[in-house]
């Protein structure tokens, strides 16, 4: 199967440019100009194509709340937001942790075909807080284990995980919370654990994700880390780029102005390595009751340029890096770059598109947004997996 993307401006990491884009049998075969293709052709003519993004931080509440989101719903989201591939948390119900429970939603993924899903296991067996034994029998498949939600109290623990964690070639991704602290004080909170986890993988040498990281402190620990060398990387989330002093209930909260403009400096200067949606789905009734999140997968796109790009005025190549490269380098695939012999996957966006967010025609079952009725610019109109649209408008 071949496709021919003609005309578009194509952006990566590395660069613009305007080329046509040749993908054979779900790979990316050639760019450049006047290129043959014996299948589909596609005048992409004033719109931008761009890899397809990477989520590290999901919640698709299957199994056990599917009232929420399920699998399909989850990946219907993902792909009108521009993915291919995501990476889901453990909290569901059972706990996801064991391979039983990973292999069910690899087959639900599977079948919808729309988007990779990865699945986390907890860091601690069914969030228990002490076994960690079960992180010794999971396949190579699985690259990442989360305690999101929860938070590893116990150093000991952590380190005991850590220490296995760098024996399998995994990934912890950490939820920074003290949850002793953060009944009063939420900022305390997170800064602490930020700074007990990252010396911990520094002495053991393990590979650590800090997850949504949300306060100046958290985040000068994490580039402190960065400038030693230390195996550390992070994310932050599209919310606490945008709102500021929100009373939006989401954990971490949303913090100040100060935060918020740090965090985007941080960005700027290379110190963030993903965005991730932490994609929160909810009843309206959970949410009522004060569940914590909101959706963020048909967002996310264009929050981003809006923010960074359109009002910051940094480089589109870098919200690539930041949507694409960087999350798919830490969640170990082959997709981020516009190259020869990488994966097919593409969003494909309109710039100049503006548009007001209208959650009830989300494809999430979660309408619980705060961006509902803002207005945004930058669109995502068709995404593209191994050659194959997923979505399109």
């Amino acid at each position: 199967m071949e496709l021919l993307i003609q005309n578009a401006k194509l952006v990566d990491e590395a660069a613009e440019v305007w080329a046509d884009l040749l993908v054979k049998d779900g790979k990316i075969a050639a760019v450049g100009k006047e290129l043959d293709c014996a299948g589909e052709v596609v005048d992409a003519a004033g719109l931008t194509l761009m890899p397809a993004f990477v989520d590290l931080h999901c919640h698709f509440r299957d199994p056990g709340f599917t009232q929420k989101e399920d699998i399909e719903t989850g990946c219907r989201a993902a792909a009108k937001g521009g993915y291919t591939a995501v990476n889901l948390m453990a909290n569901t119900n059972p706990v996801c942790s064991d391979m039983e429970t990973v292999r069910y939603i690899r087959r639900k993924a599977e079948t919808m075909g729309l988007v990779d899903v990865h699945q986390c296991v907890s860091v601690t067996k069914n969030f228990d807080g002490r076994t960690v034994e079960h992180l010794k029998e999971l396949d190579d498949k699985v690259k990442l284990i989360s305690e999101d939600g929860k938070g590893v109290m116990s150093n000991h623990v952590m380190a005991q995980a850590m220490k296995i964690a760098k024996e399998k070639g995994l990934t912890i991704l950490s939820h920074a919370e003290d949850m002793e602290i953060s009944p009063y004080d939420y900022r305390l909170a997170e800064n602490i654990a930020t700074a007990q986890h990252i010396h911990l993988a520094k002495y053991l040498g393990a590979r650590l994700h800090m997850c949504h990281v949300s306060t100046k402190e958290a985040m000068n620990e994490v580039i402190c880390a960065k400038i030693g060398k230390a195996p550390v990387t992070c994310e932050v989330a599209p919310h606490h780029l945008w709102f500021t002093d929100s009373d939006y209930r989401v954990n971490p909260p949303i913090r100040t102005k100060e935060d918020r403009d740090f965090l985007i400096w941080a960005i700027e200067n290379g110190y963030v390595d993903a965005i991730a949606t932490d994609h929160a789905p909810h009843t309206a009734e959970d949410k009522k009751n004060g569940a914590p999140g909101m959706v963020g997968l048909e967002t996310a796109f264009g929050v981003c340029y809006t923010i960074l790009v359109k009002e910051r005025r940094l480089p589109l190549t870098l919200l690539s890096r930041l949507m694409s490269a960087g999350p798919a380098k830490i969640l170990g695939v082959q997709k981020g770059w516009l190259l020869p012999g990488y994966d097919a996957d593409f969003a494909l966006v309109d710039e100049n598109r503006e548009w007001i967010v209208d959650a009830a025609q989300f494809a999430s079952k979660g309408k619980n947004s705060p961006f509902d009725g803002v207005r945004l610019q930058g669109k995502v109109v068709r995404t593209i997996k191994a050659g194959q649209t997923t979505w399109q408008e």
